[in-house]
């Protein structure tokens, strides 16, 4: 970690972002990515079994002490943990790699590392400030992104929580709650519609009031619709897909930002 960056970061050279594949897997090339970024970020064969027992609740081997059979012991540990386990024990590294650093470098190295790791094979997950969440398609992270603090600073702090909660759940492991990701993007998008048209109605009657051009207004109107239909009166066996929660949250992030900032209530 002391030593100069590499050539491919001095030089800019990265493989282009895989289409994502692996969401509730954590596949071999990912678990040796995170041991292998764990000891890069200088944390040793004891502190990675300690790190590792504490997520998986196991007891270290009292009879393995040499720093080899620590290793294989490490290896061992997280090739048998769930897949979700992994990305748990990823966050617990992030720490680890932090305490006792007085540069506060190395934990967002470890962070944007396991990052490229995820981007290059098509992980459906990032870590931010330490944490695992889900990574989505570019407009997904592009609406997403800085949605919440601009809908908090545009003074609509409920519907900034409504947000929060979406990611939140389209984050969840072992599995996502995409019902509940609908239900807070939309209801997100709702407050933020209340608060400019200073109304208490509800967003499908708001949204004929608002400065939506038309056919967007049609388009909005649909996907109001499809959210009631999927993220309020779900049917049996009509759960949605995780690619059309994505897509709720990413429209109603982005609307949410347009309505405010058309408003003059953000820049």
């Amino acid at each position: 970690m002391d030593r100069p960056n590499s050539f491919s970061d001095r030089f800019g050279y990265r493989p282009p972002d895989a289409e994502i594949i692996i969401r509730e897997d954590a596949p071999e090339m990912v678990r040796d990515g995170i041991l292998m970024l764990g000891y890069a970020c200088g944390v040793g064969p004891n502190g990675m079994r300690d790190a590792l027992c504490e997520v998986l609740l196991k007891r270290p081997d009292p009879n393995n002490w040499s720093p080899g059979n620590v290793e294989n012991e490490v290896s061992r540990l997280i090739d048998g943990a769930p897949w979700y386990k992994v990305y748990d024990i990823a966050e617990r590294l992030y720490r680890a790699v932090g305490e006792g650093d007085y540069t506060a470098s190395k934990g967002p190295e470890f962070e944007r590392r396991l990052n490229l790791l995820f981007n290059e094979h098509g992980v459906g997950w990032q870590m931010k400030g330490g944490l695992i969440v889900a990574r989505g398609s570019e407009p997904f992270e592009l609406a997403t992104r800085d949605a919440a603090q601009v809908i908090r600073d545009a003074g609509t702090p409920t519907a900034a929580n409504e947000l929060h909660e979406a990611l939140r759940d389209i984050s969840r492991r072992p599995t996502a709650d995409v019902t509940g990701a609908i239900q807070h993007a939309m209801a997100a998008l709702e407050c933020v519609a209340r608060e400019v048209d200073g109304s208490t109605d509800t967003l499908g009657k708001i949204i004929g009031r608002l400065s939506f051009p038309p056919p967007l207004d049609t388009a909005l109107h649909k996907l109001w619709g499809f959210a009631s239909e999927q993220g309020r009166h779900i049917q049996e066996g009509r759960e949605p897909h995780f690619e059309e929660a994505e897509l709720v949250v990413t429209v109603a992030s982005a609307v949410s930002v347009y309505l405010l900032r058309a408003a003059g209530r953000a820049t």
